[in-house]
């Protein structure tokens, strides 16, 4: 027998076990910033490790947790109900962390355990590409099942009530899954997934049309039948032309009927006063107002990045503005600085009907700008009857410094860091801001607390990004900064090893990207005995 004709050996058997699948995924994960991501994400882990399912089965031994990227997959061993209860278990959670917006997908099915490139335990097979086909047709909120759960947990009284049937959704290369929907006091969505209602409308039955025989009409009864039907068709087209047609601010508002009640943009303030320098004053203004606000969970709070489109241009459509954002509530204002004054103009709008909900004037010294930044977050959170915790609150009412001279050097570089990244000439606008960012922090040490400034610049290839590392690092003698991005060296004697551990991790991550450029670290900690200018790098001579 020739070799080629020998039979091929077979290969080894695939270890197959029944596993029940977890998968979840965070809804719009893509849209925000790199940092929102790593903060959500680590609060996402924090969220599904506290749960009473899931260290249940670590404790056992019988939990595989597998990474996605924008979410996880959790591998049970025990039954089908601890994927479904602990899916429930972290749909309780997140109602006090309303900003995660969650997707979830259970199923079981044959998985093989292997061995990723890390040499970390990852598995195979068609039950996890099933249960992702099932987390793939939920929208946020939604817990869905494939009929295989749902059809064990149904043989249980206690399950057979929040088990709602939702019929065939079609996934991937045209297959099709039957799902159902889990939902009970509260937890889950319990709308039908958006895109099962396509797929309704897609393969909706068509109407029979058969072929009429030719009625025996007297001439009387085919002339009255004609008269009606010519008047019908009168008074539907009068109908008809007189209908108005669908505007853009309909469609806004049935888009805004789908947004979180505690949800609110802080659009950037226009500045009013005759020094148009001071118009960072009013991006300050805003600044601290959307940080004290995102610090509270139960509200959703637009990003700085997200809203800072709409600062320049005409008058705003405060509902296309809303529905843009998805958000209800929009809170816009003006600042005026004058000498040792300040008068600060709020209003807080409901954009579902452009209705104004109350509207403020400040008139005070320019050192209590900070009280007035406060109480405006305070009013929103108690108008929105969002749940503020005391810790909350707390930061809402907490001043970043008592030295206005300080605050002004922050807000002012960081208005310059925003816009000299991406005009020329490049290293001066650079320069301006680290040195003015030099200058806040001998200023006011006591604002910054660990690793206190994290900036990155963008660019676009490698070149650009070298020549920005040698003009901070020149200049400025960064520790810690080397033209590759990589670390240089820190100064352990005055960092801790945690701190030492984060930096590096960051630097490394920008020597990786084309989009960080590089990540100057500025160290502050105000437990240590020395000075704030012993820290701060020293410029060569």
């Amino acid at each position: 027998m020739n070799a080629q004709d020998s039979p091929t050996e077979p290969a080894p058997d695939l270890q197959l076990e029944i596993a029940h699948l977890l998968l979840i995924d965070v809804v719009g994960y893509s849209k925000l910033l790199v940092n929102e991501q790593i903060e959500l994400l680590q609060e996402l882990k924090q969220i599904v490790r506290s749960s009473e399912s899931f260290r249940a089965a670590e404790a056992r031994g019988q939990l595989i947790r597998v990474p996605t990227g924008d979410g996880m997959a959790l591998v049970f061993f025990h039954n089908p109900e601890e994927p479904a209860r602990c899916a429930l278990e972290i749909s309780r959670t997140l109602k006090d962390h309303a900003h995660i917006q969650l997707r979830m997908g259970v199923h079981s099915g044959p998985v093989s355990r292997v061995n990723d490139v890390n040499e970390k335990t990852n598995i195979a097979g068609s039950g996890i590409n099933v249960a992702q086909r099932v987390l793939d047709c939920g929208d946020a909120g939604h817990i869905l099942l494939s009929a295989h759960v749902a059809e064990d947990l149904a043989e249980y009284r206690h399950w057979q009530p929040h088990l709602h049937d939702l019929g065939e959704c079609e996934v991937k290369y045209g297959l099709r899954l039957h799902l159902f929907n889990l939902y009970k006091d509260g937890l889950g969505n319990p709308q039908v997934p958006e895109k099962l209602r396509r797929g309704r409308r897609k393969h909706a039955p068509a109407v029979s049309v058969r072929p009429l025989a030719a009625a025996r009409w007297t001439k009387v009864v085919l002339l009255v039948a004609l008269v009606v039907s010519a008047v019908a068709l009168v008074i539907s087209s009068l109908i008809f032309l007189n209908r108005a047609p669908p505007t853009t601010v309909s469609r806004a508002l049935s888009a805004l009927a789908a947004i979180p009640e505690k949800s609110v943009a802080v659009l950037p303030f226009e500045n009013l006063s005759n020094e148009k320098e001071n118009a960072y004053f009013a991006d300050g203004v805003q600044d601290e107002i959307l940080t004290g606000l995102s610090r509270v969970a139960d509200l959703k709070v637009i990003s700085r990045t997200s809203v800072m489109q709409y600062k320049a241009g005409p008058r705003r459509n405060l509902r296309e503005v809303a529905t843009d954002l998805g958000v209800a509530h929009v809170l816009e204002g003006t600042v005026q600085r004058a000498g040792g004054r300040v008068r600060v103009n709020a209003q807080l709008i409901d954009a579902r009907t452009d209705s104004q909900l109350w509207a403020e004037r400040y008139d005070r010294d320019v050192a209590d700008v900070f009280a007035i930044e406060s109480e405006l977050a305070g009013k929103i959170v108690a108008q929105l009857q969002a749940k503020i915790s005391p810790s909350e609150k707390a930061a809402i009412e907490q001043k970043p410094t008592a030295d206005l001279a300080a605050y002004d050097l922050y807000v002012r570089a960081k208005t310059l860091i925003a816009t000299a990244v991406y005009s020329t000439p490049l290293q001066e606008g650079l320069l301006a801001y680290f040195q003015i960012l030099v200058k806040r922090i001998l200023r006011s040490p006591s604002i910054c607390t660990g690793v206190t400034t994290i900036t990155i610049a963008h660019g676009r290839n490698l070149v650009w990004r070298k020549r920005v590392c040698r003009t901070i690092h020149g200049h400025l003698c960064w520790p810690g900064i080397s033209t590759d991005g990589k670390d240089a060296g820190l100064n352990q004697s005055k960092i801790s090893n945690a701190q030492s551990s984060s930096i590096r991790k960051i630097l490394t991550y920008s020597s990786k990207s084309l989009a960080a450029i590089i990540v100057c670290v500025v160290t502050l900690i105000r437990s240590e005995p020395w000075t704030a200018q012993s820290r701060l790098p020293r410029k060569k001579q």
